[in-house]
């Protein structure tokens, strides 16, 4: 793993699109690997900002981070964009359209953008986004932005990854503000109303007064910061650099008022958890003598002859060994 891990501290991204195919290996000896390189890479990790984006389909996630992705470029920093894609429930598959949206972004030597399948995680993200988001660390990224699969309840998981967490909206008043959950409004340290342009510039003007509203009424993420609520319009960049500088300020904010490296620390924690439950689940499926069990219990809780709580009880305690 030395030669790999050099390579991407040396800011390769053929080694950086070679490494992060490795930690998302479901490979045995793969994890292995992937444990090592990451080992060795934690020490370079840590310095860019992070920005997890979300916002229900076709509210223009793509174009928007394209706009504020060339606009962070151009202030001489640079971006990795992960996008994350949904998959399908019965073939497992993806698109991956995002690097086709974002085409000026793709052509840019300062932006790396990574399209990923979901895959069965929930939470808006991938397995292995936060592993990932290290290794652009590593490899010199500035801002490391993830974008998750769409708007709703379980999106909430990419605020566990990131510093700062922006939920994109389409101009609807009162309609789109009943379709928005409020778990995740109450994490949103800015809400951006899209399309602020042409005919649909006052209908986004008054959404962003109605969330603004709504607001007042939400315990905000942070005590002493209080969401700004913007309007833009990404396709004709009008907004864009007050956007920056919106987020600019919420940076500032975090590192002076000693949130970032708490919120940090509980972000790792967060994770680990996460990965000891998928850990347990992947476990369980490939203990041989489990599958007969498995299999038997699934057809009785399917057939309604045993309720799923005492079913999952069942298997657990066999899993454990646990006596009952």
């Amino acid at each position: 793993m030395e030669p790999l891990a050099n390579g991407i501290l040396s800011g390769n991204r053929r080694a950086l699109s070679k490494a992060i195919t490795l930690v998302e290996s479901t490979r045995s000896d793969h994890r292995q690997q992937a444990d090592d390189l990451l080992a060795r890479l934690m020490p370079h990790t840590g310095n860019s900002f992070r920005i997890g984006i979300t916002g229900s389909p076709g509210v223009g996630k793509s174009t928007f981070i394209e706009a504020i992705g060339e606009t962070i470029i151009a202030r001489g920093q640079k971006l990795a964009v992960l996008a994350i894609d949904p998959s399908s429930a019965r073939s497992g598959g993806s698109i991956l359209g995002d690097k086709t949206r974002m085409e000026s972004l793709t052509q840019n030597e300062r932006a790396y953008i990574r399209p990923t399948p979901a895959g069965k995680t929930l939470g808006g993200v991938a397995r292995r986004s936060f592993e990932t988001m290290l290794l652009c660390e590593a490899t010199g990224f500035d801002v490391v932005m993830v974008e998750t699969v769409g708007v709703g309840q379980s999106e909430t998981r990419v605020a566990d990854m990131t510093d700062m967490f922006l939920l994109l909206l389409s101009p609807g008043g009162g309609d789109e503000l009943q379709g928005i959950k409020r778990g995740i409004i109450e994490l949103a340290d800015l809400l951006i109303v899209n399309k602020a342009d042409g005919t649909q510039e006052a209908l986004a003007k008054k959404t962003a007064s109605d969330y603004r509203n709504a607001l007042k009424l939400l315990r905000p993420r942070h005590a002493t910061w209080s969401p700004p609520v913007a309007t833009c319009s990404a396709l004709e960049g009008t907004g864009i650099a007050d956007l920056w500088n919106s987020i600019s300020k919420y940076r500032q904010f975090v590192e002076n008022n000693d949130v970032h490296d708490p919120q940090r620390r509980k972000q790792m924690r967060t994770w680990m958890w996460s990965q000891i439950s998928e850990g347990l689940i992947e476990a369980l499926y490939k203990e041989k003598t489990m599958a007969d069990l498995i299999s038997k219990t699934e057809e009785n809780v399917y057939e309604g002859r045993l309720p799923a709580s005492t079913a999952a009880n069942r298997l657990l305690q066999t899993f454990l060994g646990i006596e009952k």
